[in-house]
């Protein structure tokens, strides 16, 4: 186990857990990002898409970097490989699409995501 740390308002915190002054930072930014951004509706996500969704997820039922890892996860996340960005082109396009478990969609993507 690793030693506490010291934040940099000068609490000193376990060190697997972010402070309550890092706590609210994120909450902040989380919140000036969400204000900039459109809604899922505006973004694409309507009735079509979860039609084309549910679908997607019929033909492909597992998660697909589950299965690179040898573990067997259903799929309930339609993932895009590639970030549209609001090109709806690209949105649409199903080779651009992976199906994910919702653990490796909101950790593992995001990851590689940030690191791209």
């Amino acid at each position: 186990m690793r030693p506490p740390r010291l934040c940099q308002c000068g609490n000193i915190v376990p060190a697997s857990i972010r402070c309550t002054c890092q706590q609210k930072q994120d909450r902040e930014r989380k919140a000036r990002h969400d204000a900039r951004r459109p809604s899922a509706r505006q973004r694409g996500y309507t009735s079509e898409w979860d039609k084309a969704r549910c679908e997607y997820l019929a033909a492909h039922p597992h998660c697909r970097l589950c299965a690179a890892m040898g573990r067997t996860t259903p799929a309930n996340v339609v993932d895009h490989i590639k970030p549209h960005r609001g090109d709806m082109r690209l949105f649409w396009t199903r080779a651009n699409w992976q199906p994910l478990c919702t653990p490796c969609h909101s950790s593992a993507k995001q990851k590689q995501e940030r690191d791209a």
